[in-house]
């Protein structure tokens, strides 16, 4: 018989280091799950990623207090801001830029998200990137 899912927990974890202290483990511990056994856990299948590299995970716990967790790729506007070598994106986008990004860059950072993304194909993946890259206000040089 299958497990009966309690809910499910959507977290932003810097890649490799997973800690108990907040914002990961209150958010665990106020749903009964096992602070250090996720942590560990995560830590061990991220530390092939960049260290700090913010990973989304998305936490399906059970009412045993057993979980399991899914994780995804890290954010379009952290590919962005590394490709553009920036720490912020543009305070008014649409006015001023804040830095340059290639056709190039922006097929690599589809590549990388496409699994993510809800996409057919490389060039609609391409086109979401861009727009986010235009949100943040870059431009995209040809």
């Amino acid at each position: 018989m299958a497990k009966k899912v309690a809910g499910q927990l959507k977290l932003q974890v810097p890649a490799g280091s997973a800690t108990p202290s907040p914002p990961i483990g209150p958010a665990l511990g106020q749903r009964g799950i096992n602070i250090m056994e996720f942590c560990k856990s995560f830590n061990a299948q991220t530390q092939e990623a960049e260290k700090g590299s913010p990973i989304p995970v998305v936490i399906t716990y059970y009412q045993d207090k057993s979980f399991t967790f899914a994780m995804k790729t890290p954010p379009v506007s952290y590919f962005l801001k590394k490709a553009a070598n920036l720490k912020s994106g543009s305070k008014t986008p649409g006015k001023a830029t804040a830095g340059k990004v290639t056709r190039d860059q922006l097929r690599d950072i589809a590549e990388k998200k496409m699994k993510d993304l809800n996409a057919y194909d490389i060039d609609a993946a391409m086109a979401m990137v861009e727009g986010s890259a235009r949100s943040m206000g870059l431009e995209i040089a040809e």
